[in-house]
């Protein structure tokens, strides 16, 4: 199943700021389920609890801005 973006949800745009090396294994995943695995990309993600779950983890990793 695709997933789809709905009309209207609400998104937040996060940055990395923050290299992986020498952080958990587990710390790099979430980078990469996150979209991010090198310095200053950018992804626009929807705003769901998992989301926001993933960002807390390695928030010291990111720079984050609620976009929509």
């Amino acid at each position: 199943m695709a997933a789809t973006k709905k009309k209207g949800a609400k998104t937040v745009t996060v940055t990395q700021t923050g290299s992986p090396i020498g952080r958990t294994k587990d710390q790099e995943q979430t980078l990469v389920g996150l979209g991010l695995n090198k310095m200053h990309r950018t992804r626009t993600l929807e705003d769901t609890p998992a989301v926001r779950g993933m960002i807390g983890k390695v928030a010291h990793l990111l720079r984050v801005e609620d976009a929509s």
